[in-house]
């Protein structure tokens, strides 16, 4: 069984004196288990042109974007692209957000996002992100948000 000492981050944490010890080391096991306390290999840890804005916790083991950090910038391009059509007056609530891993983007790779209104009326908007490799053209991630537009209330 692995203990609190072997991993830096988790025992630079605080815990409480009232939580018995086994409890804290089956959460500890639980996130090594999970992957969290995982280091990246030399070759994997690299400065590229996202370094700075995407640190350990957003990339998965490989070096790649996490899918979860794929959904949040796919978030933000859809919202930037539906801003575009729906005016300032209106609120706009995500409905769905669907993403379509297709392939990998391999290490240090960049990647062009391509975000397009598809249908844009008076309730609701759809926006279409895609991220493709610069150097290959190939589509790595397809995402399709529903968005909602709530007109702010004259109360």
């Amino acid at each position: 069984m692995s203990t609190i000492k072997e991993y830096p981050a988790v025992a630079a944490a605080s815990v409480s004196s009232d939580v018995p010890t086994e409890y804290c080391e089956a959460v500890t096991d639980f996130f090594k288990r999970m992957g969290d306390a995982r280091t990246f290999k030399p070759q994997h840890s690299v400065d590229d042109s996202f370094s700075n804005l995407i640190g350990g916790a957003l990339k998965n083991a490989y070096g790649g974007m996490h899918g979860g950090a794929v959904g949040a910038v796919a978030e933000r391009v859809a919202i930037a692209c539906a801003r575009t059509v729906v005016g300032a007056d209106k609120d706009l609530f995500l409905g769905e957000l669907g993403l379509s891993y297709l392939s990998a983007a391999p290490h240090n790779a960049e990647v062009i996002i391509d975000g397009n209104v598809m249908r844009s009326g008076r309730n609701l908007t759809v926006v279409a992100v895609n991220f493709r490799l610069k150097e290959s053209g190939r589509l790595a991630f397809l995402t399709r948000a529903t968005f909602y537009n709530m007109p702010v209330s004259s109360l």
